[in-house]
């Protein structure tokens, strides 16, 4: 039977990189070829389910050579709108070489509008990374980019502690000029950014004054609402990097606010309305 990609999934695949720490800190291993790390990783995430080609419904942006490896740009954008009938309801996000390769699970509905995200992310090695899309009729459709990158997931915080606590969970949103749905001109797609202060930390990073490994602290769940109904979950994990940042969409059924909830693992809930009607547009 298939696991559930759930939190617990996330936090269940981290417990099991954890486990390994020690001796993955002071031996070098073989990477394992790319097809067998992913002939691993299926069964675990999705049973024996068949994974269709995505190229008509997803494309995914990463850069082949990262620049930073600690913040690796990823985008992927939905090549269909969300449709009441035919919609992807989430995407999971899988950087294969990386100790917890589930690295977020995006929630979504047709409220959502367009099911296209952005985030950052850590890549600890050269790595398939992967986005696969659930459509609401349980059909799964996969994309996938190679990046070359390592090291990110034990990269050390470029704030100290002291400064990433004292800053722990605020929240910044930005809008961007909404764009007309494909499918219904009069309805408007408006496009934001999410940003959280958090250190979202590994586990595999070492405090630079003391030598001792920094306790794993991250982001795990981020809600975003729209008149009360759901426009975007983010169920996260350690390969988010430092600062989690999301970008999305959502239309608009009325005016009022987003409202975001973002809980981590030390079980702090964070929570802020954005009145979207006063925010400015930016492009």
């Amino acid at each position: 039977m298939p696991m559930t990609v759930t939190a617990s999934l996330v936090r269940r695949s981290f417990m099991a990189m954890v486990a390994v720490l020690a001796v993955a800190a002071i031996s070098v291993q073989p990477i394992q070829a790319a097809e067998d790390v992913w002939a691993d990783l299926k069964p675990d995430v999705f049973g024996d389910r068949q994974i269709s080609d995505g190229s008509e419904w997803l494309a995914l942006e990463a850069p082949y050579r990262a620049h930073d490896a600690a913040i690796v740009p990823i985008k992927i954008t939905a090549l269909k709108p969300q449709d009441d009938g035919r919609y992807i309801k989430s995407i999971t996000l899988i950087i294969d070489q990386n100790p917890a390769p589930v690295a977020a699970v995006f929630r979504l509905a047709p409220e959502s509008g367009l099911a296209s995200v952005s985030t950052r992310v850590r890549v600890n090695a050269y790595s398939d990374v992967r986005a696969v899309a659930e459509t609401n009729d349980g059909a799964l459709y996969m994309v996938s980019r190679f990046v070359k990158a390592s090291g990110g997931c034990a990269a050390p915080s470029s704030k100290n502690q002291d400064e990433s606590l004292a800053k722990l969970g605020r929240m910044k949103l930005r809008q961007y000029s909404p764009i007309p749905a494909a499918d219904n001109v009069s309805r408007r797609i408006h496009e934001a950014q999410l940003m959280i202060r958090h250190p979202n930390a590994s586990g595999l990073q070492m405090d630079q004054v003391t030598g001792y490994y920094i306790p794993a602290h991250f982001v795990d769940t981020i809600e975003i609402r729209h008149g009360g109904k759901m426009v975007l979950a983010v169920e996260g994990a350690i390969s988010l990097s430092e600062d989690p940042t999301v970008r999305f969409h959502y239309v608009p059924k009325e005016s009022g606010a987003l409202s975001v909830r973002v809980e981590d693992t030390e079980d702090n809930v964070f929570e802020k309305n954005f009145d979207i009607s006063e925010a400015p547009a930016t492009n």
